[in-house]
């Protein structure tokens, strides 16, 4: 064999035929919604994921398992919150776990809006005008104010329930404020469905901030440890498990975590994107997961490594939306 007919024979190997669907997008010759939905399945790459995940949302509705939904505080500046707030008031989510941010921005927002500006404007000059920038979005100093005088008057009367011998949780804090939002608020609707809605990390923001300067004069106390009793119990008193994440850090691990106390989720999707490479848990795929007990040996899971503002709405169109 010469090195002509040695190349060919590289170049050409003979090959088996995978088993599969084949890789097809849609071809918008009719624009129907639910085809359209489902050619993500079959389009390759992240499409592919997300075409999963609608299925494994699918499964967790027609098991009727109690859906966990976390997020990070950045889905609720963003337009997400109307998705969110969708799932929450049509009760197809049983319990949330969000951040700070996620909680005084959705209040925030039943009274005066975020603006789309750009990634790329001056932050110092946006400084000198009391606008804040999350991302492409911007956000006026007095957006704060006007929660600072919602909250202020809600650690004053959990003060006084204090003196009677009641500590506030994070979640009855939540619950509370939702009655002070509109119908356009994850929170309104979670407290009016009775949804718990757990903020384990609930001083890292402006409520931080708030409950440092009434402290100055209050004694206040937030009772945390009642909330992850009453998270866990949710977990095990279950009858199955599903996770559905937005984003990482404390939302995704405090969810996984007290699953970890019933052998994990049998269902599980991520939406975010980190990357596993550096160990951290916002990066970790649901195969490092099992080995906690996290989720589920056997659990059908996805994670979707893309912006959860373009992923996450689709999902839900074509998970939850009959």
């Amino acid at each position: 064999m010469d090195k002509l007919e040695k190349a060919k024979e590289s170049i050409y190997k003979a090959s088996e035929e995978p088993e599969g669907d084949h890789v097809k997008g849609f071809t918008f010759e009719n624009l129907d919604f639910r085809k359209f939905i489902d050619a993500y399945k079959t389009t390759g790459f992240q499409a592919t994921h997300l075409g999963r995940a609608i299925d494994i949302a699918k499964k967790m509705r027609e098991d009727k398992v109690t859906i966990f939904l976390g997020f990070t505080s950045n889905m609720i500046s963003s337009g997400v919150r109307e998705a969110i707030t969708y799932l929450v008031k049509n009760k197809m989510v049983h319990a949330i776990v969000t951040t700070a941010g996620g909680i005084e921005e959705d209040i925030i927002k039943c009274y005066k809006p975020f603006i789309i500006g750009d990634f790329r404007l001056d932050g110092a000059k946006l400084r000198e005008k009391g606008v804040n920038r999350t991302g492409n979005l911007l956000v006026p100093n007095d957006r704060y104010v006007k929660f600072e005088e919602i909250f202020t008057k809600l650690l004053k009367e959990l003060m006084e329930e204090q003196s009677q011998g009641k500590i506030a949780t994070p979640s009855e804090i939540c619950r509370r404020l939702g009655e002070a939002g509109d119908e356009t608020s994850f929170l309104y609707w979670a407290a009016k469905n009775d949804i718990p809605v757990f903020c384990p990390g609930i001083t890292d923001g402006s409520i931080g901030d708030q409950m440092f300067f009434f402290r100055t004069e209050n004694d206040l106390k937030v009772d945390v440890a009642q909330d992850i009793s009453k998270l866990t119990d949710m977990v095990l008193d279950a009858k199955e498990t599903g996770s559905i994440i937005l984003g990482g850090s404390l939302p995704k691990h405090h969810i996984m975590n007290a699953n970890m106390m019933r052998e994990g989720t049998k269902y599980t999707i991520y939406i975010n994107t980190a990357m596993e490479g550096d160990g951290s848990d916002s990066g970790a795929l649901p195969e490092e997961a099992k080995s906690w007990g996290k989720a589920a040996a056997d659990v059908d899971s996805i994670k979707i490594q893309a912006d959860a503002t373009i992923v996450f709405p689709i999902l839900v169109a074509g998970a939850f939306v009959d």
